[in-house]
């Protein structure tokens, strides 16, 4: 909606007391702006459902303008300098990062509804990636390649108006719910050193920024994070507009395998984690639990206790571990999913219901008696539920873990190293978690297969996704 101008950057104090500065304009070329057409958006804490800020909004227009800022940093040189100063970029980025990491997981917690201790965890992955970035910079090689003395022939991997250390620029817009900590982290480009237009960041919504992106003739690459339907979405339009590189991170109904030799101790922690982290709204979520006859019962109990036991409530609590969802749009879709599962006949082992009180929360829900046909085992529902399935053989397992057109990531859990990498290597999933869960490391690729998405994300495959090979084939002049 159109409102009175906001300023561009204004002074905000979370609700633990942090006063800090948050950008609430555009940023093109390293400067905050305006949109042409001044339009602005709320910005809500889900945890509270009271209103942060507003932030500008921007539109296709504003898109067109951030992309000629990324388009002339292209051509001005961060593609070609030296590759030492954009790792020394980086660098700086990362330290900064951690230096200002409480501010960020707080901006996180705040926008997101998601607990502080777990933002804290997201931070540090953060920084960790852009040191991990910096690194690959100048370790981004072609080859030669011997046909015979008649030609020398070689590859180059070369950047695109995109994003990374790659030698890229980018226009990026993060997702409209949670604006505030992608413009916090602008600040921090401008000090790490970060030229002008390399990175631009626009907050705005999906069906107008976000589809700007997806078909602007001028972008040569889209990575989109989100649901499949979404994706499926800016795939078409990456295709109708210039034939854009397109990687996406998609959804997920991830199996999270336990064998009667799991070490339970450890299994019934990383069962938590790989479900009731950040509210349960990771695309990877091992949503799918799978349980071996022979612990069946003794899984039930102890994950309902440690299910039960989990703190849910203010994020900012220092022992919170489960915070709100995202909004209020999402909370809906997870109760609908929560009635459907019980008019399908499936047992509420534990949660089910939302807590007292204001704010976006619901309790850590299982499901036991299901079966394959309904939607809370089909669907990817984005949030803290979790359905138990009995199974007796591996075999039996792979073929539960394998019926999904998801395939993004699983987890096993057993003390017996050679069934672990069997189904591992059986399992139709991008990332295998074996022991633990969401447990990821910046030189470990991350994406999936089948309806899960296109590409990877992180380790040295990352690389191949943000370049394009350009191939020279030089004819040399005969001996004299």
């Amino acid at each position: 909606m159109f409102k009175k101008a906001l300023p561009l950057v204004t002074k905000l104090t979370t609700p633990k007391g942090l006063t800090y500065n948050q950008p609430l304009g555009l940023f093109i070329n390293n400067e905050y702006v305006t949109p042409k057409q001044n339009k602005t958006f709320e910005v809500i804490s889900p945890s509270s459902e009271e209103k942060i800020t507003d932030v500008y909004e921007a539109l296709p227009e504003d898109i067109d303008t951030a992309v000629e800022a990324a388009r002339a940093a292209y051509d001005n040189g961060w593609a070609t300098g030296p590759p030492e100063e954009r790792a020394k970029v980086l660098f700086k980025l990362a330290d900064l990062v951690e230096e200002n990491a409480e501010t960020l997981a707080q901006i996180e917690t705040w926008d997101n509804g998601k607990s502080l201790q777990n933002a804290r965890g997201d931070v540090a992955l953060t920084a960790a990636y852009f040191r991990s970035a910096g690194g690959w910079a100048d370790k981004i090689l072609g080859n030669q390649i011997n046909t015979g003395s008649t030609h020398f022939n070689y590859t180059q991997r070369v950047p695109m108006v995109c994003g990374q250390a790659t030698g890229c620029t980018t226009v990026l817009k993060p997702a409209e719910s949670t604006p505030l900590s992608a413009l916090y982290l602008s600040q921090l480009l401008v000090e790490a050193g970060m030229p002008k237009g390399v990175v631009n960041i626009v907050s705005g919504f999906g069906a107008t920024a976000g589809a700007a992106i997806a078909k602007h003739p001028k972008i040569e690459k889209v990575a989109f994070t989100g649901s499949t339907a979404t994706g499926k979405t800016i795939m078409k339009l990456a295709a109708e507009s210039n034939l854009k590189k397109v990687t996406l991170e998609l959804g997920g109904k991830s199996p999270n395998i336990v064998f009667n030799d799991a070490d339970l101790d450890n299994t019934i922690g990383n069962l938590v984690l790989s479900i009731f982290y950040n509210s349960g709204e990771v695309c990877c979520a091992g949503s799918r639990l799978l349980v071996q006859s022979g612990v069946y019962d003794e899984v039930v109990a102890r994950f309902k206790d440690a299910a039960e036991n989990l703190k849910v409530g203010n994020p900012f609590d220092e022992d919170t571990f489960m915070g709100s969802q995202a909004s209020e749009v999402q909370l809906s879709k997870i109760l609908r999913y929560i009635e459907e599962g019980k008019k399908e006949g499936a047992t509420v082992v534990t949660g089910g219901a939302r807590p007292s009180g204001k704010g976006y929360f619901i309790k850590p829900t299982i499901f036991a008696d299901v079966n394959r046909d309904m939607s809370i085992v089909k669907d990817e529902i984005f949030g803290p539920v979790v359905t138990l399935i009995k199974f007796d053989t591996v075999e039996e397992a792979i073929a539960l873990a394998n019926d999904t057109d998801y395939g993004l990531a699983a987890g096993i859990h057993s003390t017996d190293i050679n069934k672990c990498i069997e189904v591992a290597n059986r399992v139709k999933a991008g990332t295998v978690w074996v022991n633990t869960y969401n447990d990821f490391n910046p030189m470990v690729p991350f994406g999936g297969f089948s309806a899960s998405g296109i590409g990877r994300e992180m380790g040295e495959e990352v690389l191949h996704e943000y370049t394009q090979v350009r191939a020279v084939r030089v004819k040399l002049n005969p001996p004299k």
